[in-house]
């Protein structure tokens, strides 16, 4: 072990807490955990009964000996909790997305640079096996100069759910849910771009959040389209990627979240690795081949975030770059409304 474990709390132990973090803090020598908050006290202390469990987030960011809080809070409070958090010297995990105001994130970055604490936002999806095969592809140049790179998060939920998602008016909807993952790789891949052209809708009769989202970057060489709806049960187009030298394209989600969801534990390096008969194809002028999916593992963004923390190295997802996911969504939903293309400020 390179150093003692990282005391962790979790607030919340809804979906996000149960599939996306508890999973490798149980399984990673790095972390340890010390603390859950939640209003389910008895699913917590049945399914925990060495853990502390808080009734509310306040208390466990104020009482409890946690160095490291990851926030799986509705989007909403992610702000308030994080501001707390820091302010209590604790080393933060917000899941995404970051927070529903540029300016809020702004104050917490100030926050965490004054305390010299680390506030990282989990962006998990830059380890996505998928997404690594794309940036890999496209690092080492089989796809000759990038013209036109389209990426999807689309499902099959026609009728609208009775959850906060879905409900809450500052940060509800699949723009704030899905497209911060698209952003994400997509600035990972190409940096910012110079301006955006967005169409974002609520679609499903009864829906009060944005339920359909395309989002077009535009770079000086190449377009980005980003694209979620809720009416597509089909095999979804997950990446298509046209270059001067050839074309991939990628059915299918990262395996990851379904593994999990299954209760695969996170043990091994080879746990997150795709089955064959998804993997992508890369269409040249002299023929098609199958492109074996690079193994991906979301684990690698908690020791990152450990050695952070313990060794001083670099944030695996700094709160910078996280900002600029909420620039752009706040951009999107102004381009919608007036029907214009946007420039992105330098």
């Amino acid at each position: 072990m390179r150093y003692s474990p990282v005391k962790t709390a979790v607030i919340g132990y809804g979906f996000s807490a149960k599939t996306f973090h508890l999973p490798f803090i149980e399984a990673m020598d790095e972390l340890v955990l010390t603390a859950i908050s939640s209003s389910q006290t008895a699913a917590v202390t049945a399914d925990y009964p060495t853990v502390t469990c808080f009734s509310d987030a306040d208390s466990l960011l104020t009482d409890s000996d946690a160095e490291l809080v990851i926030i799986t809070a509705p989007n909403d409070v992610h702000f308030r909790l994080a501001k707390l958090a820091l302010e209590n010297g604790k080393h933060v995990i917000v899941e995404k997305p970051f927070v529903t105001k540029v300016e809020d994130g702004e104050a917490l970055i100030a926050l965490a640079e004054e305390k010299g604490l680390v506030l990282s936002v989990f962006h998990n999806r830059r380890w996505d096996g998928d997404f690594l095969t794309v940036k890999k592809l496209v690092e080492d140049g089989r796809l000759g100069e990038v013209k036109y790179f389209e990426s999807h998060f689309d499902r099959f939920r026609p009728v609208v759910r009775q959850r906060w998602r879905e409900m809450a008016e500052d940060g509800g909807g699949i723009l704030f849910d899905l497209a911060p993952h698209l952003l994400d790789q997509a600035l990972a891949l190409f940096g910012k771009p110079q301006a955006l052209t967005a169409q974002c809708m609520a679609m499903r009769p009864g829906a009060k959040t944005i339920d359909y989202y395309n989002l077009i970057l535009h770079y000086p060489e190449h377009l980005v389209q980003l694209h979620s709806n809720l009416y597509s049960p089909e095999p979804n187009l997950r990446f298509k990627v046209l270059g001067s030298l050839g074309k991939y394209e990628k059915y299918g989600l990262d395996p990851q979240e379904d593994y999990l969801k299954a209760g695969v534990k996170p043990e091994q390096p080879a746990w997150a690795a795709e089955d064959a008969a998804h993997y992508g194809q890369l269409h040249q002028e002299d023929g098609s081949q199958i492109i074996p999916t690079e193994l991906g593992g979301y684990q690698h963004y908690f020791a990152g975030v450990t050695d952070a923390i313990r060794l001083g190295t670099p944030n695996p997802v700094p709160a910078q770059e996280a900002l600029l996911n909420i620039q752009l969504i706040q951009l999107a939903l102004e381009s919608s409304r007036l029907g214009q293309t946007m420039k992105v400020d330098a």
